[in-house]
């Protein structure tokens, strides 16, 4: 691996960081899976396909691409194993990758055994608390994908009127906030109401196919295309050209959430 590339934000202040959850690796059938503190699957990587998006919600959490298929900067808070690192460094050549972790043994097992990219000019691990990194950010990037779950359940940090606030500052104009929430979280509504409340109603749900995990993304500004036929045409044109389920992802779109007969309402 080449030299890590070195940031000039290196705090970690978020308190019990000392109590920070054991990194734990499993392997089954080909594929290989971080576990923090449970036996929850945080993250999975196939060995003889590390790039492919193994787990329903990663591969959800990609569907902020029917909106912009051509970012230039990607903020993930949460490296976990890698999937997004993975992904976005063989798919998205144009784009520059930050992935910010607080959890010093989860850089360093993703690093060992979950072949992420190269560390250079087009990505970038920062040890650092997402919720405080994401501040130093000024319409600079446009996607932010947040995964921060501590093996139990999302970190509260993350989950905050004030952080989706800073996340909204950081986006570029036509930027997209994507979260990972478990859909029964019996907290899942109250943050889903901060979140409509800071992005003024341009909030939508993205179920992943299986395991009751929602993609929920969050726009700065009004997104295009919201017609079911081009975002349909798109969903068409995206699918061999990244390999996911584009077309079912706007089915599932249409289901479960506010629409006309012809288009998303956000």
């Amino acid at each position: 691996m080449a030299g890590r590339a070195r940031h000039p934000f290196r705090r970690r202040v978020r308190d019990g960081a000392e109590a920070l959850p054991e990194v734990e690796i499993s392997e089954l059938d080909g594929i290989r899976s971080l576990h923090l503190g449970s036996e929850t699957v945080q993250s999975s990587m196939d060995v003889d396909d590390p790039v492919r998006l193994v787990l329903s919600y990663s591969r959800a959490m990609m569907g902020w691409l029917l909106f912009n298929d051509a970012p230039r900067h990607v903020l993930q808070i949460g490296l976990g194993g890698g999937s997004f690192a993975r992904w976005i460094d063989f798919y998205l050549r144009d784009a520059k990758s930050v992935a910010v972790d607080i959890h010093p043994q989860v850089i360093a097992v993703a690093r060992a055994f979950f072949e992420l990219p190269e560390e250079g000019e087009r990505f970038e691990i920062v040890e650092a608390d997402g919720a405080e990194y994401v501040k130093i950010l000024r319409e600079s990037t446009d996607a932010i994908l947040v995964d921060g779950f501590d093996g139990f359940q999302i970190v509260d940090a993350l989950t905050t009127e004030d952080f989706f606030a800073d996340c909204r500052r950081a986006l570029s104009p036509q930027g997209v906030f994507v979260t990972n929430w478990w859909s029964g979280d019996k907290r899942y509504q109250v943050f889903l109401e901060r979140l409509l409340n800071v992005f003024e109603g341009r909030v939508i749900e993205l179920p992943a196919a299986s395991h009751g995990n929602v993609a929920v993304m969050a726009f700065k500004d009004s997104p295009a295309p919201t017609s079911f036929a081009a975002l349909e045409k798109r969903a068409r044109a995206l699918e061999p050209r990244f390999h996911l389920e584009f077309v079912e992802m706007v089915g599932r779109l249409k289901a479960n959430n506010l629409h006309s007969a012809s288009r998303l309402m956000i």
